[in-house]
């Protein structure tokens, strides 16, 4: 199995004297069964049902009575539990089981000494049957994609990954772990693509798991969508939407389709909450809070690199281009970028992520991201180059109550320069490398 950090979240998780049920949300196949299995080798007793199957579904609808319900599943799955036995019960896609879903909140209140987590790979279904979570009575966890340091553990290069992990590289390790962070950026963060690319090291194996990927999604959509013209439009954006990843979007008319900025806009929601993609809308304050503007263009990032990769036809480029900035025209860089991002974001229990343009008539100004750190909001830059080809990045830094520090993540080694705006407001620039993204928060912290 690939080591997943997570699994350090969910330990934390189950040492809560408070802890409540938790919900495990993801895309599909990011490996969410895979991970709870793995924990549950940590418990006494692990009791595992997949509401997939009628047979355990059915149990949910037999009685609102969690004792008794639990008593069933353990003759069922024939098992003795008590009090005194550190006990995970696991409810894999509880989707189908509308129901089940209602009865964490008594599960929580009743029998607190029951580990319970849920998962589901079609957890969006529920909001059609106008079923929730039960709010204030479930924690929740997501899973991402692998990031960068767990493909390095799947390479079996755990040194180099500590030495990210702990931010402690030395640059005679920088163009090995360049080379390694690059090939992460084409084979992506999928369980399944990494597992095969670790055994066998060949690209072109990895043709068969992307388009299967692709099709579940597809044959997912049904299950998604609110109506025929709805399946329509979803599948047009899992068709043609691949090629405008990390590119600001227009939703009328969108991958050359006549479909409306409605029925465009509301396909993308459906998709954002299945995990599937984000849409990144842009701030255009330099101080926080980060308020979208949500009358701009957003961005939109898919949930994998590799799956876009494929889509794209842009595989053969990882290989011809030495620096990753020059493949796509630089999409693919932002691409990445966004994604290792959004497990940071996770990591601080945040659900937005943002980039910036600057609100002034005539003038265009655009900086890749922005992180918000205590009272700031920190512009991010993804390009190489000399300091002076930071455009956008110093108009940021001009604007009145700009933060004194700044971030470009390129090829190049860690460093930090001193420079000054064109309005004469003096800020450091952190010259982040590409592996050092999923660290962004540790990094920050210690400036």
């Amino acid at each position: 199995m690939i080591y997943r950090q997570l699994i350090e979240d969910l330990e934390k998780w189950s040492q809560r004297p408070n802890r409540k049920p938790l919900v495990l949300r993801g895309a599909r196949q990011v490996g969410k069964t895979t991970l709870i299995d793995e924990f549950g080798k940590r418990y006494t007793v692990y009791i595992k049902l997949n509401l997939e199957q009628s047979t355990n579904a059915a149990l949910f609808d037999k009685s609102d009575n969690v004792t008794e319900i639990f008593q069933l599943i353990c003759l069922l799955k024939k098992v003795t539990v008590d009090e005194s036995k550190r006990t995970l019960l696991f409810i894999d896609e509880i989707q189908n089981a509308p129901k089940a879903v209602g009865l964490l909140r008594y599960f929580y209140e009743e029998m607190p000494w029951l580990h319970i987590i849920a998962a589901g790979s079609r957890l969006q279904s529920l909001i059609k049957q106008r079923i929730s979570f039960p709010v204030g009575r479930v924690d929740y966890l997501s899973l991402r994609p692998c990031s960068f340091i767990e493909y390095l553990y799947a390479m079996q290069e755990d040194e180099l990954a500590d030495k990210v992990k702990n931010v402690n590289v030395s640059p005679l390790f920088h163009d090995l772990l360049m080379s390694h962070f690059n090939r992460y950026a084409l084979v992506g963060g999928m369980p399944e693509a990494l597992v095969s690319y670790a055994q066998q090291k060949d690209i072109t194996q990895l043709a068969p798991i992307y388009r299967s990927l692709l099709d579940g999604y597809n044959e997912d959509v049904e299950k998604y969508a609110n109506d025929n013209n709805q399946v329509k439009v979803i599948r047009h954006l899992l068709t043609h939407g691949w090629a405008e990843a990390g590119q600001t979007i227009t939703y009328a008319r969108f991958g050359g389709s006549n479909y409306s900025s409605k029925e465009v806009h509301e396909a993308f929601e459906v998709l954002q909450k299945a995990f599937l993609l984000s849409l990144d809308y842009p701030v255009t304050a330099v101080k926080a809070p980060a308020v979208p503007a949500l009358t701009r263009h957003p961005k939109l990032v898919w949930v994998d690199t590799g799956i876009m990769n494929y889509s794209v036809d842009i595989q053969v480029e990882y290989l011809q281009n030495s620096s990753l900035l020059d493949v796509w025209k630089g999409h693919a860089a932002e691409q990445i970028v966004a994604q290792e991002l959004r497990i940071v974001l996770d990591r601080a229990y945040r659900n937005e992520q943002y980039y910036w343009v600057r609100d002034k008539k005539g003038t265009t100004a655009e900086v890749d991201f922005v992180w918000q750190y205590q009272a700031q909001l920190i512009p991010i830059e993804v390009k190489s180059g000399t300091n002076t080809h930071l455009r956008s990045l110093h108009s940021f830094m001009s604007q009145p109550d700009a933060p004194d520090l700044a971030i470009r993540i390129w090829p190049g080694n860690y460093s930090i320069d001193e420079l000054v705006s064109p309005t004469g407001h003096t800020f450091r620039l952190i010259n982040l490398p590409f592996y050092y993204v999923g660290m962004l928060d540790k990094i920050i912290m210690t400036l």
